[in-house]
């Protein structure tokens, strides 16, 4: 049950928020058009599947901007393993172009900045993610 950003689970009460960012392999701009789209329904299937919440979203031509909450059990490394892997895999799959621009196999770049937000900043964060694509 969620009380404002607070959320209630069983075993606790947890206020937690990341701000995540991870780019496409060689910065190549390939999150455009319909793969955008369907990139950012992807990722709100996995979270939803693995019980975690995104409450701003923007997905860059070469990178990609998440805010995140999750149960404090899982680490941020594994939400991001699961919406990397899945994402992935399922691109892959539905728009087999993307394997000429990927050669090797991997969409996503290895490397991820993660960034913890309390309350104070959250909104800030947020409103950061929004207004990415009016700074492009």
């Amino acid at each position: 049950m969620k009380q404002g950003h607070w959320i209630s689970a069983r075993t606790c009460v947890f206020n937690i928020g990341y701000h995540i960012v991870w780019s496409t392999k060689y910065r190549r701009k390939a999150l455009t058009g319909d793969i955008e789209i369907r990139c950012k329904e992807m990722f709100l299937l996995i979270a939803k599947e693995h019980d975690f919440e995104i409450s701003a979203m923007e997905v860059m031509p070469d990178h990609v901007h998440l805010f995140v909450s999750a149960h404090p059990k899982y680490a941020p490394g594994e939400l991001v393993k699961k919406l990397k892997g899945q994402s992935g895999r399922w691109l892959f799959m539905e728009f087999p172009t993307l394997k000429k621009m990927f050669r090797k196999g991997h969409i996503w770049n290895p490397s991820t900045y993660y960034g913890t937000v309390g309350d104070v900043s959250r909104e800030t964060v947020e409103r950061y993610i929004e207004l990415q694509k009016e700074h492009e």
